[in-house]
């Protein structure tokens, strides 16, 4: 899960990175700073991300190619989130982290070059996931307001057994037992699966919360709830934007087929730069 096809990793853009620590109510949390182009009007809007690995895969920096597309496409910073993960790390700790780091991007800007009223937020597989625990977060506590949320091929539903999520192909790459284990591990006290910050495609109360980009994948197991939570979204009066790619599996923004996965990444930057820039 941590290979990025070699087409996808975009080694023509420059990185400009740095690392700074959060602290949270659930410990310090080490994110990598992508600046944008040094030409890019300052201080510029700032995209913080969320990585992937079904809540127990620790790498960061398998988004290391979105995030520095992201940061030269959309000319903005991107904070690179590595939350802590299970099990020493199981829910809700992953949740306050990725809220916590996010109020504090959105608190901090002046001292860090980048404009915290101006942020959108989002991330891949259990990535997306934490992104709607932070926006729902944001929305109860009226606390800031993401211009956009990214919620990219995410687990939305953890209740449902996983082999009740079907794909139209015959062995998907998320297969059923690997999907209980990781389910298990996050969340180790059953009665917290139906929780909205476990579960956001259960919750029912979705008014209020941030305009979405939404991308599923045909053959993902994950593809239902994610076309699902898009629609339940849009039906409580959310903006929101909603692309299915054909003939593609779960994590194709990263292992491909590449053109696929570019014209996802793109339609990520240039929707984040025209809700950053408005």
């Amino acid at each position: 899960m941590s290979r990025v096809h070699e087409d996808l990793r975009f080694t023509d853009i420059p990185k400009r990175t740095e690392t700074i620590e959060v602290e949270t109510g659930a410990g310090t949390v080490i994110c990598t700073v992508y600046r944008p182009p040094a030409a890019t009007p300052q201080p510029a809007p700032v995209y913080v991300n969320f990585h992937g690995g079904g809540f127990v895969v620790a790498r960061p920096e398998q988004d290391d190619h979105l995030c520095r597309y992201i940061a030269a496409t959309a000319g903005c910073v991107v904070i690179n989130v590595d939350y802590g993960v299970a099990p020493q790390h199981p829910y809700p700790a992953p949740v306050v982290q990725a809220y916590d780091v996010t109020a504090w991007v959105a608190g901090n800007g002046a001292a860090h070059d980048w404009d915290g009223s101006r942020l959108a937020v989002g991330g891949h597989s259990a990535g997306g996931n934490l992104t709607a625990a932070v926006c729902r977060t944001a929305r109860d506590r009226g606390t800031f307001t993401p211009r956009l949320q990214i919620i990219d091929s995410a687990p939305l539903d953890q209740l449902a057994d996983p082999a009740t999520k079907r794909s139209p192909i015959d062995k998907p790459l998320l297969a059923p037992g690997l999907m209980r284990i990781f389910t298990a591990a996050y969340v180790p006290d059953p009665a917290d699966l139906t929780h909205p910050l476990v579960s956001p495609g259960l919750a029912d109360d979705l008014a209020g919360l941030p305009p979405a980009l939404v991308i599923t994948a045909e053959h993902d197991r994950l593809r239902d709830e994610g076309d699902a939570y898009a629609k339940a979204l849009e039906a409580a009066g959310v903006p929101v934007t909603h692309r299915c790619f054909e003939g593609v599996d779960h994590y194709f923004t990263h292992t491909g087929p590449v053109e696929a996965g570019k014209e996802a990444i793109d339609l990520m930057a240039t929707t984040l730069r025209t809700a950053l820039s408005a």
